[in-house]
């Protein structure tokens, strides 16, 4: 059976982490797991950069969607501490798209780069007739910056505070309840308060705002694997111990009623626009401050030991080894095509 979503570590680490071209001192940060951007260091200054794939889902509306491709295709160098500052963009569009769908994701992804000042340096964007949504192409994103500003997902210290913006599965409960709310069979309430997550998927401003506010040791977005993969990678990836109090992870509004519903762990379910801080001590109150003014919810949820692993109440957290949310994705339009 395929399994869906990002390869495993295992491929990773035995097929592409050996094999990653030609070898070059200006590469300060390469390909590693649960790190979602690279460093290239130009004449004293740092570049991070990442790429992601464009998913447009028209069901969303052609602005959300556009919106919401963008913001997580920022984000992966947004949680470097660098802002993004260019865009390059290729669009390879399904044949149904029409010129007014099309001009309305571009004037949107115009209009929010703008306002974050990322400049469109280059791309591509043409119709082919084997392409189909939601996959509408890929984007590679740069940030220039001072390489002292970089803060990477693996930089948590023993002492370090944790905290949680948003809190899992908000993500994957707001598209779910907004694409397949007949299939779900739940209260209009529930669903309403579960579509209104679609709100909290983004975190650009959000991880420049706290990475200003600081010292911020590392930060990560909670994506493929959710919020027990966020914190794996972490603790990982820093050889260290997290220790995680359940109770005090925020947790939006609908979200458990639709994992309940489906069955699904909402810690193991992609979650776009939450972040995991390791903030220094002296710093938490201040970025806690400063998201909060945003109006963002953040919770300081545990602290950074030395050792290995995530606990949380005490327990060992693996790492999920698939997202079921895309079973739940799978399953719910095989629902509605019955």
């Amino acid at each position: 059976m395929t399994q869906f979503g990002k390869i495993d570590r295992a491929f990773f680490d035995e097929r592409i982490a050996p094999n990653l071209g030609g070898v070059r001192e200006d590469v300060a940060v390469g390909p590693a797991h649960g790190i979602d951007f690279g460093v290239i260091d130009v004449g004293g200054r740092t570049v991070a950069i990442a790429t992601d794939p464009l998913s447009i889902l028209p069901a969303l509306g052609f602005e959300r969607a556009a919106r919401f491709a963008l913001d997580l295709v920022l984000a992966d160098v947004a949680v470097s501490a660098i802002a993004p500052t260019h865009l390059s963009v290729c669009f390879t569009l399904p044949p149904e798209m029409t010129d007014e769908q099309f001009a309305t994701v571009w004037e949107t992804i115009h209009a929010e780069c703008r306002d974050l000042g990322v400049a469109v340096v280059t791309g591509h964007t043409a119709r082919y007739s084997d392409c189909s949504y939601p996959w509408v192409g890929a984007a590679t994103v740069l940030g220039v910056g001072d390489p002292e500003q970089v803060v990477r997902p693996d930089g948590a210290r023993p002492g370090d505070r944790l905290l949680v913006t948003t809190g899992p599965g908000a993500e994957t409960v707001g598209l779910l309840a907004t694409l397949f709310a007949d299939e779900l069979e739940l209260s209009e309430a529930t669903l309403s308060a579960a579509q209104e997550r679609l709100e909290d998927v983004y975190c650009v401003r959000d991880a420049l705002t706290a990475a200003a506010a600081g010292p911020v040791r590392a930060m990560h977005d909670v994506t493929e694997g959710g919020l027990a993969g966020a914190l794996c990678e972490m603790a990982d990836g820093a050889g260290v111990r997290f220790e995680i109090d359940r109770a005090a992870v925020p947790v939006k509004p609908g979200v458990e009623a639709v994992c309940t519903h489906l069955e699904i762990d909402p810690w193991s379910v992609t979650s776009c626009g939450s972040l995991v801080l390791a903030v220094a001590p002296e710093g938490v109150d201040a970025v806690r401050e400063a998201l909060s003014s945003r109006g963002t919810l953040v919770a300081e949820v545990g602290r950074v030991d030395a050792g290995s692993g995530v606990v949380v109440d005490g327990e060992p957290l693996s790492h999920p080894e698939t997202d079921p949310a895309w079973d739940a994705y799978a399953d719910l339009l095989e629902r509605r095509e019955r």
